[in-house]
């Protein structure tokens, strides 16, 4: 297994996304908000694989909070895997936390770390709604942390 499989073993979801040079600030590193972007698309890539979009039914995902830690910077040119997964421990009867990784493929290391929380919501009344049994048995599915 190489080393970037390591970092994120146990992760339900992995994604890589190609670094763009506009994605850099003035302080010429990834800007802060493009990680939340790439944790959104670690959340729609879980999503998509789970068929939780709320595009078959009104039931579907909706973001409640997220939180990310800074661990190295990133530059141009990079590519980015995010892995994803459903923190231990967190679910409840409307809702779960996602746990995301940021791994460098050029520095072979995590380079952030973040939540989402994530609360199960009818689109067609505007109220959160109990998590669906089905999803329940896929989160169930996941890989041993």
């Amino acid at each position: 297994m190489d080393t970037l499989s390591e970092l994120h073993k146990g992760y339900s979801s992995v994604i890589d996304i190609t670094v763009a040079w506009g994605e850099m600030d003035a302080a010429q590193h990834l800007n802060n908000v493009v990680y939340i972007r790439y944790m959104e698309s670690g959340r729609v890539a879980l999503f998509s694989e789970w068929d939780f979009m709320g595009f078959d039914s009104s039931i579907g995902p909706i973001l409640s909070e997220v939180r990310c830690w800074y661990k190295a910077p990133v530059t141009f040119p990079d590519t980015i895997r995010v892995a994803t997964r459903v923190a231990h421990g967190s679910i409840h009867e409307y809702g779960f936390e996602l746990q995301h990784l940021m791994i460098s493929h050029q520095k072979q290391r995590i380079v952030a770390e973040g939540y989402s929380g994530v609360v199960s919501y009818d689109y067609a009344t505007l109220r959160k709604a109990p998590l669906p049994e089905w999803l329940i048995q896929k989160i169930n599915e996941q890989p041993e942390q």
